[in-house]
């Protein structure tokens, strides 16, 4: 996967009712990412399809989810903690389909984690990168139960690093600096934290469809800032 190809653009927005209570936790502000740059161009940029899966493991028990790190050296979001993915390729096709092939690919590439059956893959949310952004990304969340037997191996070029964290200590770990995350796996994680286990989490998902939202980012330089749909500024 090439490093402007990955799902973790910070301006992306949940799109669907994700947490156990219906919605992600507020956000006051966010500022771009490391790599992103913003379009002063005046002609929208279409967004590439993506994909990403979050894998869950702990059962009926427990919730904890894989994250790898990407490498420093990375022009694009270098030394940031994701949830494995990146972008749709040519020949796997159109559609939700082509979005799980490319879900089962970068979960192999980037973690060493082989999923047996795309369909099997539990639509989570969708992302879409706001138009004031410069490389943009339609992308779409899956989830997926860690298969019995396997762990993540990574090739210590790409990919640098990996853990299983619970979702809050992966927030915490975020605000001691001991790991760099980014807006939309922040959110996840904050949505993820509601639930007891990973069959909580899968049980929730399949209850419930996923409709895109896109925010708009809102000024430039150093005050540029996110803003959802409905928060005052969206619509001027």
């Amino acid at each position: 996967m090439n490093p402007q190809d990955s799902q973790i653009h910070f301006c992306a927005v949940v799109v669907s009712v994700i947490g156990p209570k219906g919605t992600f936790p507020s956000v006051d502000i966010d500022r771009p990412s490391p790599g992103e740059e913003l379009n002063v161009s005046g002609q929208e940029t279409p967004p590439r399809q993506a994909a990403t899966v979050i894998v869950l493991r702990g059962g009926a028990d427990a919730l904890e989810v894989l994250l790898v790190r990407r490498t420093p050296r990375a022009r694009f979001m270098g030394g940031v903690w994701v949830f494995p993915g990146g972008a749709v390729d040519a020949g796997e096709g159109e559609g939700d389909a082509a979005h799980r092939i490319a879900a089962v690919r970068e979960l192999s590439e980037e973690a060493g984690i082989v999923l047996d059956d795309p369909a099997a893959l539990v639509k989570f949310s969708r992302w879409i990168t706001p138009a004031e952004v410069v490389v943009r990304f339609d992308t779409h969340f899956f989830l997926a139960a860690a298969p019995p037997g396997q762990d993540a191996t990574i090739d210590g070029a790409e990919i640098v690093d990996f853990g299983w964290f619970t979702p809050t200590a992966a927030l915490a770990a975020h605000e001691r600096g001991q790991i760099e995350l980014v807006f939309p796996t922040i959110k996840h994680l904050e949505a993820l934290a509601g639930f007891a286990s990973a069959e909580a989490v899968l049980e929730h998902a399949r209850r419930h469809s996923v409709h895109a939202i896109q925010p708009r980012v809102i000024g430039d330089g150093k005050t540029a800032r996110i803003v959802m749909p409905g928060e005052p500024g969206y619509s001027e």
